[in-house]
C-alpha cells in the first residue's frame, strides 16, 4: 500500500492511497468461490454452479463489498501509520489509475483534531455566585406553591385585576370578520398579559351578564396582517366573573405537598430542603458557566468544520423534538441549520477544551464521584434507593453522571488556579421570579 498525505489547510488533509488491484481481485474470487459451494440456481445442482455463472450473478455486489471493506481497512491503517486523529467522517473518492498501472487508487479528504492551547488561568478572575437560603426565601416559595393551587369562585362584583372571566366575543373590521375574530366561552385571566392591554382594560369593571362594545387598535407588528395597525370593534359578553382564592397554609395544604400527616413544621422543613437543593444546583450551574467562559476566553484552537456541522444537526434535531413535544408541527418546515452555528461552535470548542483539560491534568471521573452524583439526583424521587439501582443496572445510564463528575473536576481545577471572588446573588435573580 502506497500513501501520500497532503495538507489542504490548518486542519484539512487528503490521503491518496494506492493498493494492488490483484489483492482486490483475489478477495473477490475467494468470496465468489465460497458462494459457489452452496449456491442454488435453476438448472444446476447445489454447489455445482459454474464460477462464471456465479460471477455474472453475484460479481458486482461482491466487488462492491470488497472495495468498501478494502477502502475502510486501508484508510484506518494509513491513519494509524501517519498518527492522524480524524475529526468527523472522511469523503472517499475513487481515482483513475495512471495508464499502465495495475493499482486501485482512491483519495480520502477529512479534517483532523486541532491542537488545543490552554491558556494561563492564574491571571483570570472568576465570580462565584453565593446565596444563603433564608426564612423569607422559604416563605416566598410556599407562597408560590399556594398560587399554583389557586382556585376561583364566582362573585357578583365588578371584575378586578387577577379575576378570571368567561366571555363570548366578536370582532369586526370595517363591519367584516377576520381570522380569530370570535370566540365562545373563552377564559380570560385579567393581568396575565396574554391579551392586548387595551382589550383587558375594557374588561376591568365588567359584571357577569354585561355586554360591552369597544374599539381596540392592534399593534403594527401583529402576525395577522389584515388587522396589524388597524382598529377593530369588539362586542364582548361576560358570562361570569370569578375571584381567586388562595388555599390556607394548613394541614390540607401540607397534605397536597406530600406530607401525609399534614404537619406544617415538617412541610416547611421539606420545602426548605427542596429550596436549598435547587439553590445549590443553580449556583453550581452559574459557577460552571463562568468557569467554562473563562476556558473559552483563555484557550485557542481551530475548529473542525465537520464537528461543527454535526453538532448543528444534533441541535436542530433536538429543537425539532422539543417543538413536537409541545404539540407544534414541524413537518415540511425544517429548522435552518444557520440558526445553530454559534451554539454549535461554542459546544464543539468547549468539548475539545474539556477533553484536553482532562488529558493534561488527569481529571477523569472517579467511581465515588459518580456514585455521589447519582445519589444526589435520586433524592428528588420518592424512593431514592430504587432510582440508584436503576442507574447502576445498565452501565450506559451512568454516562450523564460521569460527564457531570468530569465537569466538576474541571471546574474545581480551574478554581484552584484562578482568582475567585464571591458575588452575592438575590433569591429572585437566582430563581428567575
Amino acid at each position: 500500500m502506497q500513501i501520500h498525505l497532503e495538507n489542504l489547510g490548518a486542519l484539512k488533509r487528503r490521503l491518496d492511497v494506492s493498493l494492488p488491484q490483484s489483492q482486490i481481485e483475489a478477495e473477490v474470487e475467494s468470496r465468489l468461490k465460497r458462494i459457489a459451494r452452496t449456491a442454488k440456481m435453476h438448472g444446476f445442482r447445489p454447489g455445482k454452479v459454474p464460477l462464471k455463472v456465479i460471477a455474472q450473478t453475484y460479481g458486482p455486489q461482491v466487488r462492491q463489498e470488497v472495495l468498501g471493506e478494502t477502502v475502510q481497512r486501508s484508510f484506518a491503517e494509513a491513519v494509524r501509520e501517519r498518527n492522524l486523529k480524524v475529526a468527523g467522517f472522511p469523503r472517499f473518492e475513487p481515482k483513475p489509475a495512471p495508464e499502465g498501472s495495475a493499482d486501485f487508487q482512491y483519495s480520502a479528504t477529512f479534517e483532523i483534531y486541532p491542537e488545543v492551547k490552554l491558556g494561563d488561568l492564574t491571571a483570570v478572575t472568576i465570580e462565584r455566585p453565593v446565596h444563603e437560603v433564608t426564612e423569607a426565601d422559604v416563605d416566598q416559595t410556599i407562597e408560590a406553591l399556594r398560587k399554583q393551587r389557586i382556585t376561583f369562585a364566582a362573585v357578583e362584583r365588578a371584575a378586578e385585576q387577577g379575576d378570571r372571566l368567561t366571555i363570548d366575543y366578536q370582532g369586526t373590521l370595517d363591519g367584516q370578520g377576520f381570522e380569530g375574530h370570535q370566540g365562545q366561552g373563552v377564559t380570560v385571566l385579567l393581568g396575565e398579559g396574554r391579551l392586548l392591554p387595551e382589550f383587558e382594560q375594557n374588561l376591568l369593571g365588567a359584571r357577569a351578564g354585561e355586554t360591552k362594545r369597544f374599539e381596540v387598535r392592534f399593534p403594527e407588528d401583529d402576525h395577522r396582517k389584515e388587522v396589524a395597525g388597524k382598529t377593530v370593534t369588539f362586542e364582548v359578553t361576560v358570562r361570569s366573573v370569578e375571584a381567586p382564592r388562595l388555599p390556607e397554609v394548613d394541614a390540607e395544604f401540607a397534605s397536597s405537598l406530600g406530607i401525609a400527616d399534614g404537619d406544617l413544621e415538617k412541610m416547611r422543613s421539606e420545602v426548605r430542603a427542596n429550596v436549598e437543593r435547587e439553590v445549590k444546583r443553580r449556583l453550581q450551574a452559574r459557577l460552571k458557566e463562568n468557569v467554562m467562559q473563562a476556558l473559552l476566553d483563555t484557550s485557542s484552537l481551530e475548529l473542525p468544520q465537520a464537528l461543527v456541522e454535526a453538532e448543528q444537526h444534533r441541535l436542530a434535531d433536538s429543537a425539532r423534538q422539543d417543538l413536537q413535544a409541545r404539540g407544534i408541527k414541524v413537518e415540511g418546515a425544517p429548522l435552518p441549520l444557520e440558526l445553530f452555528v454559534e451554539q454549535a461552535q461554542r459546544r464543539v470548542k468547549l468539548g475539545l477544551i474539556l477533553a484536553e483539560m482532562v488529558k493534561v491534568h488527569g481529571l477523569h471521573a472517579k467511581p465515588a464521584q459518580v456514585r455521589a452524583i447519582v445519589e444526589e439526583l435520586a433524592q428528588s424521587y420518592e424512593h431514592p434507593e430504587e432510582v440508584v439501582k436503576w442507574y447502576y443496572s445498565k452501565p450506559e445510564r451512568l454516562n450523564d453522571a460521569e460527564a457531570l463528575a468530569l465537569e466538576e473536576n474541571v471546574v474545581n481545577w480551574v478554581l484552584s488556579q484562578a482568582k475567585v471572588v464571591d458575588k452575592p446573588v438575590g433569591f429572585d435573580e437566582l430563581t428567575g421570579k
